[in-house]
């Protein structure tokens, strides 16, 4: 028998850290953190960690695991999150797999071969230096010659994933997007319910502006000081993270708070569109759109765990595990 897997997803600010600890504890389960940025202590307040005291006793895995200063990427995770579910299933219970990363979620669900071929370091560098040099748009031009359908997916301030698909495209003179449909394609080896959150889009965004004017009253630009002061790279991973560039950038005398407020909830604005844009994509997907709901996390509760005990993943609507 396949081994049971929840995933609940959704754009940033939707509301899944509430809703995924009310499920945990309907279906006895741990929850495995898709997030790129709460992987790292240190970084709370922009990325919006989920508190000890928020957690009500499930148990989570992927958060505060990284110092910031490590990488972070799509194998690692995929690593990391294999083994988190390996634990969980062993207790007797479902990993829940809660975040917004969809390539994180992806390669887990189906467990993509991202076969690492280290090859030519030197063009590795020379790419790196590129981005430096002349920033990720070039690169993003590069990618767009090279394979169209990765451009379109990768954004340009991604230059570790821009990087690897130019990478891939010299290494076998194919595209890293049609590598990565073929693996989409391959059956899930988890008897799985792929939950997407959502809600409408004006709600989304309201809720967007009011967590970052929430994040820069419990002090975001005091967590990236520290940040930058310990040492973190701008280049580093952990720096990516939408708040914590911005934040950097004002740091750096780049430009005034007002304006890093200002670009951090349009940016976030934007990604979570992006996001919502690629779950549309994925397969099997079950909706759940919180306005068709009423905004009431009972009823989607109760529609998810019905949907739990179609599929076998539980018993019943109770929550007890199959």
């Amino acid at each position: 028998m396949k081994k049971p897997l929840i995933i609940l997803a959704g754009p940033t600010a939707v509301g899944k850290t509430a809703l995924s600890i009310r499920l945990a504890k309907e279906v006895n389960a741990e929850i495995i953190s898709a997030d790129s940025m709460q992987v790292y202590r240190h970084m709370d307040i922009g990325s919006a960690k989920i508190r000890p005291e928020e957690m009500d006793g499930v148990p989570h895995h992927l958060v505060d695991v990284l110092e910031p200063e490590a990488d972070f990427n799509v194998v690692r995770f995929q690593q990391m999150a294999k083994a988190a579910a390996e634990e969980i299933w062993t207790r007797g219970k479902i990993p829940l797999v809660v975040g917004g990363t969809g390539f994180y979620i992806q390669a887990l669900l189906y467990d993509i071969d991202f076969t690492e071929n280290d090859g030519d370091t030197a063009y590795r560098q020379e790419m790196e230096q590129l981005a430096k040099e002349k920033g990720g748009d070039y690169l993003h031009t590069l990618l767009e010659t090279a394979d169209p359908q990765a451009a379109r997916d990768i954004h340009p301030n991604n230059i570790k994933r821009m990087i690897r698909a130019l990478e891939f495209h010299r290494q076998t003179g194919g595209k890293i997007s049609e590598h990565n449909e073929k693996e989409r394609t391959k059956e899930s080896p988890y008897n799985y319910a792929y939950f997407v959150l959502t809600d409408e889009r004006s709600r989304l965004y309201e809720r967007i502006d009011r967590r970052v004017d929430l994040m820069m009253e419990e002090g975001l630009p005091d967590e990236v000081r520290f940040l930058r002061e310990r040492g973190v790279q701008r280049s580093s991973t952990a720096m990516q993270g939408l708040g914590y560039k911005e934040i950097f950038a004002y740091l750096e005398g780049e430009c005034t708070l007002d304006e890093a407020v200002r670009v951090v909830k349009r940016d976030t604005r934007h990604f979570a569109k992006r996001q919502i844009t690629w779950f549309k994509r994925e397969k099997d997907v079950i909706w759940a759109d919180k306005s068709a709901f009423g905004q009431d996390e009972d009823t989607i509760l109760d529609f998810m765990t019905g949907r739990l005990a179609e599929k076998g993943i539980i018993t019943d609507q109770t929550g007890k595990r199959k």
